[in-house]
């Protein structure tokens, strides 16, 4: 019975990993082929620095408003949890203070940022290609992979580690806010239990997760737009996939980060 079950399931596994061993080689091409010697690089800075508004400005209002309400729900839940008189209520900032650092800022602001910046990035690489405006770059001696796909991993090697750190301040910022009017405890608790056992350590592991994280938001959408075939259909199919596959691999990383790290 083993055996017959492992007959089974033993072609569909070898396929499965035939698929993601082409996906992971294309992937490893298309980067390659990214790092080549600009043809003008006026146009390419151009280009990185408009990538750099898309991902980082116009994504900085939906962190702001996630990490203020992370902080705020977060110092309330955690003032739930902790009656006992015994433990001081400068506890409740040093668990703001750590989960924001550790864990919600970069993850949750990088799962969110898998939908917004990753949707759209597989979304614009994907109408290029179905409209055929990278073919025509490419007739033009243009190489694409270095005008449009390079510039968007870069720019977010950049701005999500920037909007991480605001999303760290901010989100202490609003545990702050709703300790302060929700009188779970006063301005000088807050800040007592702020700088009580930090670890600037924590600050690296956190910007290590963003770079990590900001890799993958960047590659995943822009390999499922660059090579998409087929209509608006499969554009939509793309930007879907990518999204899930960022959000899953974004989970796994931080897992393995977890690991390694702490």
């Amino acid at each position: 019975m083993p055996g017959r079950f492992f007959v089974l399931i033993s072609p569909t596994f070898a396929i499965r990993m035939k698929t993601l061993l082409e996906h992971f080689g294309r992937i490893i091409l298309m980067i390659k082929g990214g790092f080549t010697r600009p043809e003008n690089l006026k146009v390419y800075w151009i280009e990185f620095m408009e990538q750099c508004s898309d991902i980082g400005i116009r994504s900085l209002p939906i962190v702001l408003i996630i990490s203020i309400f992370l902080g705020m729900v977060l110092t309330i839940q955690t003032s739930y949890q902790l009656v006992s008189p015994i433990i001081p209520k400068t506890v409740v900032a040093a668990i703001v203070r750590d989960s924001t650092i550790l864990e919600l800022s970069p993850t949750v602001i990088c799962i969110v940022l898998a939908g917004v910046v990753g949707s759209k990035i597989a979304s614009e690489l994907g109408n290029m290609r179905v409209s055929e405006q990278i073919d025509a770059l490419e007739i033009m001696g243009i190489n694409t992979k270095t005008y449009l796909v390079l510039p968007k991993i870069l720019a977010a090697m950049i701005m999500v580690p920037c909007l991480i750190i605001i999303s760290i301040a901010v989100s202490i910022w609003g545990g702050y806010l709703a300790g302060l009017f929700s009188h779970i405890l006063s301005r000088q608790q807050f800040f007592l239990g702020l700088t009580t056992g930090f670890l600037p350590y924590n600050l690296f592991f956190a910007m290590i997760k963003a770079f990590t994280f900001s890799l993958i938001i960047s590659i995943i959408p822009s390999y499922y737009g660059y090579y998409v075939e087929g209509g608006a259909l499969e554009i939509g199919r793309a930007s879907t996939t990518s999204v899930i596959v960022s959000c899953i691999l974004i989970l796994c990383a931080d897992y393995g980060l977890s690991l390694l790290l702490l």
